[in-house]
């Protein structure tokens, strides 16, 4: 489809926002949003989802579009900050381990009579007072992050970053031990 066309197509749309303008709008540029996705290394499901997402925000904020003629940098626009929230939110993720499978994690882990309790002071031992008093509150004593801020007397998103940051310390000392390795020892 050439630029011309595409021009016509985004210009009856934002005419008049129906239910077929709408559907010739998707499916010209749909395709093109989820290719967009997929040049910068989205799954593609995910880029069918997110370029989903970015068709949504078009059809519920076309009316705030100042200048017609640039509803397709616009679009792309849109895209690009769905893109941009979707790789923020994915940097944020840490792994996380399941107290259950407890025994495939730490490489020097040694059986005492008092078990994972003394594994966890171990590991506790990597992060500075202040980390190591949040996370006690916050998974020993199983606080909520408003009642540590309190007690500590700090806004919630501090209390939110040392947990964050302590999880981050944390995960590279709980890499999974290989088979092998767990034999050997």
């Amino acid at each position: 489809m050439n630029t011309l066309q595409e021009c016509e197509i985004a210009a009856r749309f934002l005419e008049r926002a129906d239910h077929d303008s709408f559907n010739a709008v998707f499916g010209v540029f749909c395709p093109q949003v989820v290719a967009f996705f997929r040049r910068r290394g989205v799954e593609k499901d995910i880029a069918e989802d997110l370029a989903q997402e970015v068709m949504l925000t078009v059809y519920r904020k076309a009316g705030q579009l100042r200048d017609r003629k640039l509803f397709r940098a616009w679009l792309f626009k849109v895209a690009r900050s769905v893109a941009c929230r979707y790789f923020a939110q994915r940097t944020r993720e840490l792994p996380t381990v399941d107290v259950a499978d407890i025994s495939d994690f730490v490489p020097a882990a040694k059986w005492t009579p008092f078990g994972p309790a003394v594994e966890f002071n171990d590991w506790m031992k990597f992060l500075d007072a202040q980390e190591r008093e949040t996370m006690t509150l916050r998974f020993v004593e199983q606080w909520e992050y408003h009642e540590i801020a309190a007690a500590q007397a700090i806004p919630i998103g501090t209390v939110q970053w040392r947990v964050f940051n302590s999880k981050k310390k944390l995960a590279a000392h709980l890499i999974p031990v290989r088979e092998t390795d767990r034999m050997a020892a």
